[in-house]
């Protein structure tokens, strides 16, 4: 894929990093988008020492005129995206009576309008060369609900819906629009979840075992649905909400 631009936001860290760090080593020349500069410089350091080209820029993903802004200058220094993955998002563990308007709005920001601003900056990009491919990071929560994870799952539940409807809107035009739902996942944010924990290993060891195999996903694992997904092979593939969970929505029971 040498030549052609792929945008991915959320690369500071998780599954944004290893997503930007395959797909340089797939060819792609990545430009990363991440309010977190400090996470952005870590990435794109491990992409160069590993021979692949990345450009950072540190940009607050809910604020339109900012992303407009760096769109319009990736397009500029960098090259029209073909390839526009949003990665970037946050969770919040509360049920309706726990969820304050705050932390309601701020899921909802990141989550859901976060993917609609890089989506509606970087569309018309796509629409002008006749193709481009949108993969969107949802969560098994926009499949299931899952416990106190109302606001969550609702803005999951959301970004799926966004995801089918620019496809039904461009497929025609060249443009395929999918989602991801993983199921757990270790990063870093999983991480600081555990570490608030009151027990835990014995928290870690719950979270595993919603998989059937007993273990959490891999960010590199998603990647690498990512990069199938983003490439030729993954033609066919358009409008689709695709789990990677391990199994964990094939049991009735999810912790």
């Amino acid at each position: 894929m040498t030549g052609t631009v792929a945008v991915v936001t959320g690369a500071a860290s998780g599954i944004g990093r290893a997503t930007a760090l395959r797909l340089a080593r797939d060819g792609y020349e990545v430009a990363m988008m991440d309010l977190d500069a400090a996470g952005l410089a870590e990435t794109g350091t491990q992409i160069q020492q590993a021979g692949g080209l990345a450009h950072p820029f540190t940009v607050d993903l809910c604020d339109p005129v900012a992303v407009g802004s760096v769109t319009r200058e990736i397009a500029v220094t960098v090259g029209a995206p073909e390839v526009l993955v949003n990665v970037a998002g946050i969770g919040l563990a509360a049920n309706v009576l726990e969820t304050s308007d705050a932390d309601w709005n701020r899921v909802m920001s990141v989550n859901l309008t976060g993917p609609f601003l890089t989506i509606r900056a970087t569309l018309p990009l796509m629409l002008d060369r006749g193709s481009g491919v949108i993969i969107n990071i949802a969560s098994v929560g926009g499949q299931i609900g899952l416990a106190r994870r109302a606001a969550y799952c609702a803005s999951k539940a959301g970004l799926v819906g966004l995801t089918r409807a620019v496809a039904v809107d461009h497929a025609r035009a060249g443009i395929r629009s999918v989602a991801i739902c993983p199921g757990t996942v270790e990063t870093e944010w999983i991480g600081k979840i555990l570490a608030k924990a009151p027990e835990p290993a014995a928290a870690r060891a719950a979270m595993a075992a919603r998989q059937l195999d007993g273990r959490m996903g891999a960010p590199d694992e998603i990647a690498a649905m990512v990069a199938f997904l983003a490439g030729p092979e993954g033609r066919f593939v358009n409008g689709a909400a695709l789990v990677l969970d391990g199994g964990m929505t094939a049991g009735t029971d999810q912790g």
